[in-house]
C-alpha cells in the first residue's frame, strides 16, 4: 500500500507489488500532540484496479485542507499509469464514506479563504470526473454535501442498502458548491434534485437506488464493506472492456473515415433542405 500526502510523487507501479509504506514518512501531530499518518492512501488491487482509501478517521472523512491535498496528490498519481484501468474510493473508516465539509475548520477561515477552498473542492470534483478511466465509489455509510458530491463525481456509484445519502447543506444555511447542483439533476432528474437540495433529505441505499442516484444497492454485511465488495466485482467485470482512452482513439479514427463519404454530405444536405436523406452507402 503506498501512502500519499508527501509530495514525493510515487508511480503506483499497479504491475508490481506495492509497498506497505513509505519508509520514512512522517505523520503529523494534532492539537493534543498525537502523530497522526496520511489521510489518503493509494492501494493496488491487481489487475489494473487501483484503489483511493479515504482514512481520516477523527473527522470522519471531513475535507479538510489535508485531506484535499492528498485526494488532489492520489489524482495526479493515477492519471497518468497506464497501468491503471479502474479506480475505486473506499473509505477505511467503518460507518462513513465521507462526512462532508470540516465545518470546524472552515469556521476559522474568513470569507475570502472560503471562497477559494470552495473552488479547489469544485476543482477537486472536477478532476475526479476527468479521470480517463471508470472511477467507482463505494458507499458503505454516510455520504453527506461533500461527500456525496465526491460520489457523484464518480462514473459509477454501489451503495449499502443501510448508507446514507444526502445534500445537506440547506439545513446548515449553505447551499452544495462541489457540483452538486449540476450533477445530481443528471442522475435522478430536475425535479426530484430540486426537493432534496431544498429539504436536505438524507436517503438510504435503496431509496438511491431507486432514483438512480447509485447503480446499485446491496445488504451490509458483518464487515460493513459490502457496497465495497460488490464495486470490487463490478471493476473486475469492466476489466476486460477497452479503456476510455483507447476507445477514444478508435472513436476519432472511424470519425475520420466517415468525413469525406457521400453519405455524410448527403445526411448534411437533407438536413438543411429539410427533407429525408438519400443514402447509397457510399
Amino acid at each position: 500500500m503506498l501512502r500519499l500526502g508527501l509530495g514525493l510523487g510515487l508511480g503506483l507501479g499497479l504491475g508490481r507489488a506495492v509497498p506497505a509504506a513509505l519508509r520514512g514518512a512522517r505523520g503529523r501531530a494534532d492539537a493534543a500532540g498525537a502523530q497522526r499518518g496520511p489521510e489518503v492512501l493509494l492501494n493496488a488491487a491487481g489487475g489494473g484496479i487501483a484503489e483511493i482509501l479515504m482514512n481520516r478517521p477523527h473527522a470522519r472523512n471531513s475535507l479538510g485542507k489535508v485531506f484535499v491535498n492528498e485526494l488532489f496528490g492520489a489524482l495526479d498519481q493515477l492519471r497518468f499509469d497506464e497501468q491503471v484501468r479502474v479506480v475505486l474510493f473506499k473509505s477505511q473508516v467503518k460507518g462513513v464514506f465521507c462526512a462532508g465539509a470540516d465545518l470546524k475548520e472552515r469556521s476559522k477561515m474568513d470569507d475570502a479563504e472560503v471562497g477559494e477552498f470552495v473552488r479547489r473542492l469544485r476543482n477537486l470534483m472536477d478532476e475526479i470526473a476527468a479521470l480517463p478511466v471508470p472511477t467507482i465509489a463505494a458507499i458503505d455509510g454516510y455520504a453527506l454535501g461533500g461527500g456525496l458530491e465526491l460520489a457523484l463525481a464518480c462514473d459509477l456509484r454501489v451503495a449499502a442498502s443501510s448508507a446514507k445519502m444526502g445534500l445537506i447543506e440547506t439545513t446548515r444555511g449553505l447551499l452544495p458548491g462541489a457540483g452538486g447542483t449540476q450533477r445530481l439533476p443528471r442522475c435522478v432528474g430536475i425535479g426530484l434534485a430540486k426537493e432534496l437540495i431544498f429539504t436536505g433529505r438524507q436517503i438510504d441505499g435503496e431509496q438511491a437506488a431507486s432514483m438512480g442516484l447509485v447503480n446499485h444497492s446491496v445488504p451490509q454485511n458483518s464487515e460493513g464493506d459490502a457496497a465495497y465488495q460488490r464495486a470490487l466485482a463490478l471493476a473486475k467485470e469492466i476489466l476486460p472492456q477497452v479503456d476510455i482512452a483507447s476507445g477514444m482513439a478508435i472513436e476519432g479514427m472511424c470519425y475520420a473515415q466517415n468525413i469525406p463519404t457521400r453519405d455524410r454530405q448527403e445526411g448534411m444536405a437533407a438536413f438543411r433542405e429539410k427533407r429525408p436523406p438519400r443514402f447509397t452507402g457510399k
